[in-house]
């Protein structure tokens, strides 16, 4: 009794398809929800497609220097070009690297392609300028207290436990000198306020001429107006000044808005800065070192700012025009510094990097622009969609010409892959920055291809079954596994191929291999949690259990011949001479 029980297992296992087939609905429910949820209900298009500005910058190195083009940098001006993209008032602009020299930025149509070029070619441009005023991020509704307040220094010169504790505080700074530790030289300022600032009035000295003073005034009007909390605002309230400029600027967050002095120490001056942990502490800090001529210049600034109270202490470290740390000063530094603070390891790299780019000898040469109009896209679109659905209908005529009932199996099968590629391509548009191309629309169109030879492997080993005598129920169980390892080192294969064609390759054919993979993995989900269920089910029917003409397994036409293997162990011989 035993070994039927044993040999029943399997086909026990397979009379439960409603499991499988319901996990697919819902992972289809839930997908095609979250898609409307993210409000994105179609896939997001890429630059050729949806028209728009393609350009190609190659990094360069002054002579002796081209170490400096490593991944590390690489990533760090990406950062820092999509922040210039961004303040342009940009959306779903792209920029990332293309192999080891070249950076891709691609922005879409209705941008001014002429100002983005300027943005994106130039080297970034790193100052340290002193602070002479700084508040809050927002604008300042009306002149803001009185003379008393513009006149009085702003802040307690020392940090105190709360100001370190607080959340929005700045990173605290220390210093090194010559590598030994000088206590007391960096504070954490507090988050500023308009009354704790100290106004561009009130640096002016009574002896200024009359131009001098009216630009103060128009610098405080400046100030006053400026509002940090947008993007467009952070990036133009310095554009186009000079080194030599008195500028407002504002910080990375919006947090804050300063006033800064004319830059007496500039990028090129750091020789490199890293992220480390601070031994003693266990903290993470950032790590600068000056060039020979940079430390003397950060000497004789930092003797300056050392004798002054907060917040005309501090420095900021602004890069392109927008404040990235402010810290205070309380004596002359030399040719290391250490800042440290609140960090993770995550925003000391960033600021290393940040300081690092600065000093780097590397500037981007454009090397191609291309522009891609909206008409041509649409045109591109339409010619992709026109050869996708040619080949479905190929495929559709085919497998209904040769499989007739089982290409219902078939279509439906299609139609489960189709929707969760377009839901899962839709969503990894917010997700992932995925953009749907046209040689990624070639690789959805090279997966019907594909998902279609899945089917029909299957098909074709229980249409082998069927011609060895075996009915249709036990020939579907029987043909399983067979074509189950067969299809998955078909897929394993592609999948493969589409990985190494993601790695090895940059730039637009990356969406091919992306795609190709994607279907290929969908292809698995799709034969195991669906055909094959809906292959079991449709087993038990009359239509295909007796082997209709047009079922696609009537024995007569595949060429099984009576008698069938049943009736064979029927009528088989039992005496041994016979044998």
């Amino acid at each position: 009794m035993a070994a039927p029980k044993k040999g029943r297992g399997p086909a026990g296992g397979q009379g439960r398809p409603g499991r499988s087939l319901a996990l697919i609905l819902i992972a289809m429910v839930a997908l095609t929800g979250g898609m409307f949820l993210a409000d994105q209900p179609t896939p997001r298009l890429g630059i050729d497609l949806a028209g728009g500005t393609s350009i190609t910058l190659e990094a360069k190195a002054e002579p002796g220097q081209e170490s400096a083009i490593n991944k590390t940098n690489m990533d760090t001006a990406v950062q820092i070009m999509e922040r210039r993209v961004n303040g342009l008032g940009v959306s779903e602009a792209e920029v990332q690297t293309q192999g080891e020299s070249n950076i891709i930025v691609n922005i879409p149509k209705g941008t001014n392609s002429a100002q983005a070029r300027e943005q994106v070619g130039t080297t970034a441009k790193l100052y340290f300028r002193p602070v002479l005023t700084v508040a809050q991020g927002t604008p300042t509704p009306e002149p803001s207290a009185s003379s008393t307040d513009k006149a009085s220094p702003s802040a307690n010169p020392s940090a105190s436990a709360s100001d370190k504790a607080s959340p929005s505080a700045k990173p605290s700074t220390s210093a090194t000198t010559q590598g030994r530790a000088v206590t007391g030289a960096l504070k954490a300022d507090p988050t500023p306020s308009p009354k704790a600032s100290t106004t561009p009035e009130a640096s002016a000295t009574p002896t200024a001429s009359a131009e001098e003073q009216a630009a103060a005034a128009d610098l405080q009007k400046k100030f006053e107006a400026l509002d940090c909390s947008s993007k467009a605002s952070r990036s133009k309230a310095s554009q186009g000044s000079k080194a030599t400029d008195t500028v407002v600027a504002c910080e990375q967050d919006g947090s804050a808005k300063y006033v800064l002095g004319p830059a007496e120490v500039d990028g090129t001056d750091v020789d490199s800065a890293k992220a480390a942990i601070n031994q003693q502490t266990g903290q993470w800090i950032v790590q600068m070192e000056f060039t020979d001529g940079g430390s003397k210049k950060f000497n004789k600034t930092t003797g300056k700012l050392a004798q002054q109270q907060q917040p005309q202490n501090q420095f900021a470290i602004a890069l392109d025009g927008e404040v990235v740390s402010a810290p205070s000063v309380s004596q002359a530094l030399s040719k290391n510094a250490e800042i440290s603070g609140s960090f993770t390891q995550q925003s000391a790299e960033e600021l290393a990097n940040v300081l690092s780019y600065g000093a780097l000898p590397l500037s981007f040469q454009e090397q191609s622009v291309t522009t891609v109009t909206a008409a041509l896209g649409g045109e591109q679109l339409r010619a992709g969609l026109i050869a996708g659905a040619i080949g479905l209908a190929l495929v559709v005529i085919y497998l209904v010409a040769y499989y007739r009932g089982l290409a219902f199996i078939a279509l439906l099968s299609l139609l489960v892959s189709g929707i969760l590629t377009y839901t899962i391509m839709s969503l990894l548009g917010p997700a992932i920055g995925f953009a749907l191309n046209l040689p990624a629309v070639c690789g959805a169109i090279v997966a019907i291809g594909i998902t279609a030879d899945s089917f029909i492997v299957y098909f074709e080993r229980i249409r082998d079954e069927i011609r060895e005598g075996r009915t249709l129920r036990p020939a579907v169980e029987r043909a399983w596994p067979r074509a189950r390892r067969t299809i998955l080192v078909s897929d394993f294969v592609s999948f493969l191929a589409a990985a190494v064609l993601f790695v090895v390759t940059v730039g637009k054919v990356q969406g091919f291999a992306f795609t190709l993979g994607l279907t290929t993995l969908l292809d698995v989900v799709v034969v195991f949690l669906f055909t094959k269920p809906v292959m079991t089910i449709m087993a038990r029917t009359k239509f295909f259990a007796s082997g209709h003409p047009w079922s696609g397994l009537d024995p007569k036409r595949l060429g099984a011949k009576p008698p069938l293997r049943r009736s064979r162990r029927v009528n088989a011989p039992t005496d041994p001479k016979e044998a």
